[in-house]
């Protein structure tokens, strides 16, 4: 999800690969229209929805100045904020500092749950899902690496595939289609609570541990455009949104425990590991 900030409004957008991706612009609009007001009100400039296409879209919006700011996941939160020197994190939801992913495997695979990353994967057929997802690609191939010492490529015995998003990856799994794979925990969670999977059919055989993730990113130029000390009221205001209020966060997935204040260095780890692997120069 993006937030754009021109000189004539604040500018709202969303590039979401998981439950709300296979929602319409309409929709979207719809359910990022209450926090676009509430922004518009506290922050004394217009804000409107503004939909964006994927992960890449939304980093290139962000690097190109269109967009001033956004909700990037960790990933695309620091390909941003390395392409933009200056650019800020300033807000994140509390789940986002303990995110986690998922190796799903499909029961008939013969894969079994366990503690340790499961080397059992090799062999099987295996999927990401986005190439820029945090917690479907960066992070899972970082602890990939770290059991097995090896690349993707060369400890699942070929190149990686990637489903393209989160729901996909379960779809996958499910249909047998692949053996395994690594999905968001709050989808593949939320998935079983809307009985959309059947436990019969896809275990979570692995837990990752647990890094940071989602987060608001400011672009430098905010402080041009709307004076200094204007990030720092965002930052309020985002952070201030309590009570009944948080519902406004819904869109987000946030509405339960609302936003905190982070920083870059949150998600320092998160820039370190993407350089480490080569996905971040």
């Amino acid at each position: 999800m993006i937030l754009a900030l021109t000189r004539r409004s604040l500018l709202l957008s969303a590039a979401l690969l998981a439950a709300l991706a296979l929602a319409s612009t309409t929709e979207l609009a719809e359910k990022y229209k209450p926090l676009a007001k509430y922004l518009s009100d506290k922050l004394g400039v217009p804000v409107e929805y503004v939909p964006s296409a994927d992960y890449n879209a939304s980093v290139d919006a962000f690097k190109n100045g269109d967009v001033q700011l956004a909700w990037f996941g960790g990933y695309t939160g620091c390909q941003a904020r390395t392409a933009v020197p200056g650019a800020t994190a300033i807000a994140c939801g509390k789940r986002d500092l303990k995110f986690k992913s998922y190796i799903i495997a499909n029961k008939a695979s013969g894969l079994v749950p366990g503690p340790d990353f499961p080397l059992s994967i090799a062999g099987k057929k295996f999927t990401f899902g986005s190439a820029s997802s945090t917690s479907g690609r960066l992070m899972p191939e970082y602890f990939l690496r770290k059991a097995t010492k090896k690349s993707p490529k060369d400890f699942l015995g070929a190149e990686p595939s990637f489903s393209g998003g989160h729901d996909k990856t379960i779809e996958l799994v499910a249909a047998g289609t692949f053996d395994a794979g690594v999905v968001d925990f709050t989808v593949f969670d939320k998935r079983v609570k809307e009985k959309k999977v059947d436990p019969a059919v896809v275990q979570i055989i692995w837990t990752s541990p647990e890094y940071a993730d989602y987060n608001f990113t400011a672009h430098p130029k905010l402080e041009e455009i709307y004076g200094k000390g204007f990030t720092a009221k965002l930052q309020g205001v985002l952070t201030g949104i309590q009570g009944e209020d948080r519902a406004l966060l819904a869109a987000l997935d946030r509405a339960e425990d609302g936003l905190i204040v982070c920083s870059n260095e949150t998600f320092e780890i998160l820039r370190k590991t993407a350089v480490e692997i080569g996905l971040l120069r």
